[in-house]
């Protein structure tokens, strides 16, 4: 075992850059670092003296990082990108107070590869982004600092990680709304929708409104030095009437909002968020840089988690999907069990292609809506959460590429016979079902990428309730019908055993190639080459 941490010392890098490891804790005085590429060694270097290893310049791409030395083995990952819009791997911070300790959030983001940190509540108030001048209450009593705020802001940025700056799109406390009450969304009694009595909801389109707020983000831009803006509602209403008498689609009202926010901002990035699905299917192709989902009930099982996601990517038109999925579990449950939830939710979010919004600060969870009241993770969660992180990026290309796509109708099952896999003492499942192995079958370029999911041993499929140790379910057979001429391959990962790419023996049975795959525990990643 070993006590060294890695660190990248940015969470994305540009081409060109300088790409440096830090090493964590004692420096060995000998040891080997190496790069992997989806299982294939791309450099490998002794040592250096130091605490940073500098690496050669290494193409665009998403690599694995392993220092090997006679204490034992340690992995980090690092993303090479020309275009850091095209994923989104999302943190947030929501804490401004004088003198917060900004290194550690920047280490947080450093370790667990965060492009893009949300800055919850660092606002004045919602609909007056910045009139508490450089230090303010905000509306719920919390103490904000402008110059933390700008702080974090600068030392995200030059590791490689975007702020986004929280905004409610139609929200306005009560002392400001006298001056907006004409443009109210109204309940069917005449009275204005509201989060209670704290705020209370207006049209986001209404002319005077997108002067005011696109004003206050463009002014925020200046003083502050966001990279983009997290662009907030809360999912009701959906069709209301004004004073005035006109009745709105409110998704339209949200779709032109997004247009007039991208028109006076046209260098941030924007994210808008879904709540609960809503309207998805109008934002998705909206001008902003990712589609995001914070998914409620009736979104409770992971099938459900599965399909919010597959319908995301269906509109998303090539972005990257962020489901905000918190982890209620945290709250009431043992964190070995809270991981094991979070683990099946983080497995069911990559094999179909999005990523969660769950980790931020220097080490807390989600675990309510209102982010201030966050969970600090134990250390062996954050050490899980790594191993994680570490794979995603790493399997980057077969895991969140736009091109991805689902083909397990076209290949499993006895009238297809072209691939599956068995257990002897576990079903094998097409949707997620408790007691079973649920499979899915992608295509990625030109290969295959199986994604074999543990459900054997849970009662039900919940991803945000405690869950049980997984069931042993022993080797598994992968078949496929293979290529005359070509000599099929298959390669295994697994983010809580080998972290990359393995090969594994491959026999031929007659027209098709026979691999027994490793035991199966939370999540496995199988990659054939046909």
């Amino acid at each position: 075992m070993t006590d060294l941490t890695l660190l990248p010392i940015q969470a994305s890098f540009r081409p060109g850059q300088s790409l440096g490891i830090e090493i964590r804790g004692e420096v060995p005085a000998e040891g080997t670092v190496s790069v992997w590429r989806l299982g294939e060694l791309v450099h490998s270097q002794h040592l250096h003296p130091g605490d940073v290893q500098l690496l050669p310049e290494l193409a665009s791409g998403c690599y694995g990082i392993e220092l090997e030395h006679a204490g034992g083995t340690v992995r980090t990952a690092v993303e090479v990108t020309a275009d850091p819009c095209s994923r989104l791997r999302y943190g947030f911070v929501a804490s401004y107070e004088p003198g917060k300790d900004v290194q550690s959030v920047v280490d947080l983001a450093r370790r667990l590869h965060l492009n893009g940190i949300q800055f919850y509540d660092w606002a004045y108030r919602h609909a007056d982004l910045l009139g508490g001048g450089e230090q303010y209450d905000d509306a719920l009593g919390q103490r904000i600092t402008l110059d933390t705020v700008r702080e974090l802001v600068r030392a995200l940025r030059g590791a490689g990680a975007a702020s986004y700056g929280y905004a409610a799109v139609y929200a306005v406390g009560p002392e400001e709304w006298p001056q907006w009450r004409q443009h109210a969304l109204l309940r069917p009694d005449g009275e204005p929708y509201a989060l209670g009595d704290f705020l209370f909801i207006l049209d986001p389109a209404a002319p005077a409104w997108l002067e005011h707020f696109t004003e206050d983000l463009r002014a925020s831009v200046e003083r502050v030095g966001f990279d983009g803006f997290h662009l907030d509602q809360y999912g009701y209403p959906k069709h209301a009437a004004t004073p005035d008498g006109a009745v709105l689609d409110v998704a339209d009202s949200f779709v032109r909002l997004v247009e007039a926010v991208r028109g006076r901002l046209p260098e941030s990035r924007l994210i808008f968020n879904n709540v609960n699905d809503f309207p998805t299917w109008d934002t998705g192709s909206a001008p902003q840089n990712a589609v995001y989902i914070e998914p409620w009930k009736p979104v409770l099982t992971l099938d459900a988690l599965a399909d919010v996601a597959q319908r995301a990517r269906s509109v998303a038109g090539g972005k990257p999907v962020v489901l905000a999925a918190y982890q209620h579990v945290y709250d009431h449950s043992p964190a070995e069990a809270a991981d094991r939830a979070t683990a099946l939710t983080m497995a069911t979010l990559l094999s179909h292609g999005t990523t969660q919004l769950l980790v931020g600060e220097h080490g807390r969870l989600l675990v309510d809506p209102y982010y201030v009241r966050n969970h600090e993770a134990e250390p062996d969660t954050l050490e899980f959460l790594a191993r994680w992180y570490d794979f995603a990026v790493e399997h980057d290309e077969l895991l969140l590429a736009p091109g991805v796509v689902d083909v397990t109708a076209s290949y499993v099952g006895d009238y297809n016979d072209d691939l599956d896999v068995a257990y002897q003492d576990a079903v094998v499942s097409e949707t997620a079902v408790a007691g079973s192995v649920w499979r899915r079958v992608v295509r990625a370029d030109d290969s295959l990428v199986v994604h074999l999911i543990n459900l054997v041993g849970q009662q039900d499929t919940l991803w945000d309730a405690p869950r049980l140790a997984p069931a042993a379910v022993g080797d598994g057979e992968l078949r496929f019908r293979f290529v005359r001429g070509r000599r099929p391959r298959v390669r295994v990962a697994d983010p809580d055993g080998s972290a990359r790419l393995v090969e594994v023996p491959v026999r031929i049975d007659g027209n098709h190639a026979v691999a027994t795959l490793p035991p199966l525990h939370i999540w496995q990643v199988v990659h054939v080459a046909l």
